[in-house]
């Protein structure tokens, strides 16, 4: 029970935009722009179903996990932003590893070549009843790796939890000479198309109090 001094906080004063997502990554990428968001974890199912395509199951996820957490009475907000992400060597989806094996695998198999990231992005508009959602593609290359390499980036623990086996904003930064699309993408959102998609259906206005001043 609250103190007996404390305002109430009323549903007006919550943030209107949700994150329907778990992803430390991608609260701190919405977090560096300054959007007021509240988190609250999706408890849709991820699993691949039969003939999808990657950008189908991105896509869909994302749509998934924005839709289930909207429809939770009790959880106050607007717009529920969900998110999935995948990384696609070929035409195979690499997941995240469940041990130090299947990581030493995916990273061997990424090691020297390009591999793409899928992203997919839902944004739902809980008083209007409609959906947006799109997919954003990086393409990510690797240096040739030598196997203390991977051998030593496992023992740091970043691999695991990570889909790939890396993570682009950590130290897995050591394997990666280039990419061609969207960093954030990689890290997990894509924050260019999610903010414009954001804008558009009036759910922020990015540096809105910025509005007026002039130029120093």
């Amino acid at each position: 029970m609250p103190p007996a001094n404390a305002s109430p906080v009323t549903p007006l004063e919550r943030p209107l935009l949700v994150l329907a997502s778990a992803s430390p990554r991608r609260k701190e990428l919405l977090s560096s722009l300054g959007i007021e968001f509240q988190t609250v974890p999706s408890q849709a199912e991820e699993i691949l179903l039969p003939l999808e395509s990657p950008r189908e199951h991105v896509i869909r996820l994302s749509r998934e996990k924005a839709l289930e957490v909207a429809g939770r009475s009790e959880i106050m907000g607007r717009w529920f932003l969900g998110s999935d992400t995948v990384v696609l060597r070929d035409e195979t989806i690499l997941g995240k590893p469940q041990d130090a094996r299947e990581a030493a695998a995916m990273l061997r198999s990424l090691s020297g070549r390009s591999h793409q990231v899928l992203s997919g992005y839902a944004i739902y508009d809980r008083n209007n009843k409609t959906l947006e959602a799109a997919a954003v593609i990086t393409r990510v290359w690797f240096k040739k790796l030598t196997e203390q390499e991977i051998e030593g980036y496992i023992a740091t623990g970043e691999p695991f939890g990570k889909a790939g086996a890396y993570a682009i904003q950590g130290i897995g930064a050591f394997m990666i000479p280039a990419i061609e699309g969207s960093y954030s993408n990689v890290v997990g959102l894509p924050l260019c198309e999610v903010v414009i998609a954001l804008e558009r259906l009036g759910a922020l206005s990015l540096f809105a109090a910025a509005e007026g001043i002039p130029p120093s």
